[in-house]
């Protein structure tokens, strides 16, 4: 399709209604959008717990916010979302709608939303379904700019739209006011920017978990030879893998899981010296603020859905995987799959000094 003049968009919606990794990733998305069309306002569709993180950060201009646990309800329950949903939306006359959630749903909506441009991926991640139909009239290819991290699949529709890539990588930049309450944060715990590493023990599925005890012998030894302070961030229903670290761990560790609201999350990070965690969305977080980054990852490859933009070290085990996680594992699904277990403490230490020593002076951000 040929460029899409900046006067003609003024509102644009991106359907984005997964996890805070996506919506993380599909920041650069809504950056490259507004540098287009200077002025352009930029309304996200996401589930109602992430539209905080949206907004706080620059992201979005506004959120509609989508309940999925609704929509795994009742018929009735689903119905009474999907109309409510594209109701609000039509309310806001879009020229623009994106949809790069890529499902039965998000393609329902985006026929119904009423924008002039609609872009989808072409062909869809799942084949349609008989009778099932591809919305788009501006169709995207699965991943753009000849590239295969997951990042560059919601960047494709800026290469759909003839848009030049200007940025590549997210860059969250926290309000005044996050930044404000994070910094408080640290002086009540008499914590010193960039004198602390972030850990996140959290995962959507238990089977991306690194095992408790391993953190707290990590962040033992981690602290013994760096000196660092070390803080533990999560959601409130990560608080059981953080007590267990903290059972286990012999360093003085600040709990700060469940203790701030998400949009201040991207705050506290830019302080850290370096975050340590699962892959999951605060390590994409993390990354997007700006700091150095060890990820471990189980099946899901690093190739795909590694730290991008930062100084960073994947630290993988073996492949392939001897199976360790039992019934639990419901391969070939890397999102369900126990291989991150696999990971022994030295492998994670030595990456996390590694990175420590080689980011010693300040770095420039790598891509």
């Amino acid at each position: 399709m040929s460029q899409v003049r900046a006067g003609t968009v003024r509102s644009i919606l991106i359907l984005q209604t997964k996890y805070i990794g996506d919506l993380v990733l599909a920041s650069a998305l809504a950056k490259n959008l507004q540098l287009e069309y200077p002025g352009v306002r930029i309304v996200f569709l996401c589930d109602a717990r992430f539209a905080s993180l949206l907004t706080a950060n620059d992201i979005a201009s506004q959120v509609v916010t989508f309940r999925r646990s609704h929509m795994r309800g009742t018929p009735l329950r689903r119905a009474q979302e999907l109309i409510l949903t594209l109701l609000e939306l039509r309310r806001n006359h879009f020229d623009m709608a994106i949809d790069i959630t890529d499902t039965r749903t998000s393609r329902f909506i985006l026929g119904l939303v009423g924008a002039r441009i609609r872009v989808g991926y072409h062909p869809p991640e799942r084949r349609l379904r008989w009778l099932e139909r591809q919305p788009a009239n501006v169709r995207a290819k699965p991943f753009g700019y000849g590239e295969r991290h997951f990042l560059y699949r919601y960047l494709s529709p800026l290469e759909a739209l003839g848009i030049d890539l200007h940025v590549r990588v997210p860059d969250i930049q926290p309000l005044p006011f996050e930044m404000a309450k994070a910094l408080a944060l640290l002086d009540k715990f008499h914590l010193r920017p960039n004198a602390f590493v972030a850990v996140h023990a959290g995962a959507s599925f238990p089977g991306r978990r690194w095992q408790p005890e391993r953190f707290a012998a990590a962040i033992d030894r981690i602290s013994a030879e760096t000196g660092l302070s070390v803080v533990l961030v999560g959601s409130p229903d990560e608080s059981e893998a953080a007590e267990k670290i903290l059972a286990a761990a012999k360093t003085p560790i600040v709990n700060l899981v469940g203790a701030l609201p998400l949009q201040t999350l991207p705050a506290l990070l830019k302080q850290a010296r370096l975050f340590l965690g699962n892959d999951s969305g605060p390590m994409h977080m993390a990354a997007a603020a700006g700091i150095p980054v060890v990820g471990l990852f189980g099946l899901q490859s690093p190739i795909r859905w590694g730290p991008v933009g930062v100084p960073s070290i994947a630290v993988r085990p073996s492949m392939p995987c001897d199976c360790v996680g039992g019934d639990l594992c419901k391969r070939p699904d890397p999102n369900k799959a126990c291989c991150v277990w696999r990971l022994e403490i030295d492998q994670v230490v030595e990456a996390v000094l590694e990175l420590l020593a080689r980011t010693e002076t300040a770095p420039e951000a790598t891509v």
